[in-house]
């Protein structure tokens, strides 16, 4: 469970927003009630991705991920009580954990001295996965922009993980399902890959519209 000192006695013993409850084996400090907003939004998500494992630790995420192909990857909670979620990607060299980092209006990866480069930060945790995918090379599929960037704001996406003396660049190509999607959930996923989708979104029935929100990223 997530709590913040002033805010203790309403999150501790009660649920959290639509019913979202967030893992009572950990207790980590909102640094804002900004910050708890955007994490439980990203814990809603995260849930209905098909791809969060929750509470698993690094050592089950290495033995899940063992017998996949580079570039499989999940999000987990952080077995480090100062952040809330880690990425497990499978590399050529075996499972690396990213933490994800968080301040009170986006998510970002956890960055390396030794890397020059400033990551991109994102309002979810979604949207964050998506950007360091690749296109699906069709042209249906858009990178969203980060926080604060503009227009022709640098890419971003080349990341690299520092492991052992190595540096490995990070590829997320396939997320390792944790649950089965239902077949409206996939519907939604691909109805947000194409590009048109949010230039007429506003011309849908006003229910699907809040599906599509309630969801909003293509993977």
């Amino acid at each position: 469970m997530v709590t913040h000192s002033r805010f203790d006695s309403a999150m501790s013993s009660s649920p959290f927003e639509g019913g979202v409850r967030l893992p009572p084996h950990r207790y980590k400090t909102f640094s804002s009630r900004a910050q708890y907003q955007m994490v439980i939004a990203a814990v809603r998500k995260l849930q209905e991705s098909g791809f969060y494992w929750s509470t698993v630790s690094g050592k089950e995420a290495s033995s899940l991920l063992s017998a996949e192909p580079p570039g499989t990857f999940l999000v987990r909670d952080s077995s480090d009580h100062h952040h809330f979620f880690t990425l497990s990607v499978k590399t050529s060299t075996g499972t690396k954990n990213l933490r994800i980092q968080c301040d009170s209006v986006s998510f970002f990866l956890q960055t390396d001295p030794r890397s020059e480069q400033a990551v991109p930060r994102f309002d979810c945790v979604l949207k964050l996965i998506h950007h360091y995918m690749p296109s699906d090379g069709t042209g249906t599929s858009s990178k969203v922009q980060a926080v604060g960037e503009g227009e022709s704001g640098a890419d971003g996406s080349a990341y690299y993980i520092y492991s052992g003396g190595e540096k490995i660049p990070l590829e997320l190509l396939r997320p390792l399902a944790s649950s089965m999607s239902s077949l409206q959930h996939l519907c939604r996923k691909t109805l947000n890959g194409h590009i048109d989708v949010s230039t007429k979104r506003d011309q849908l029935p006003h229910p699907l519209q809040e599906f599509l929100q309630e969801y909003d990223a293509p993977i």
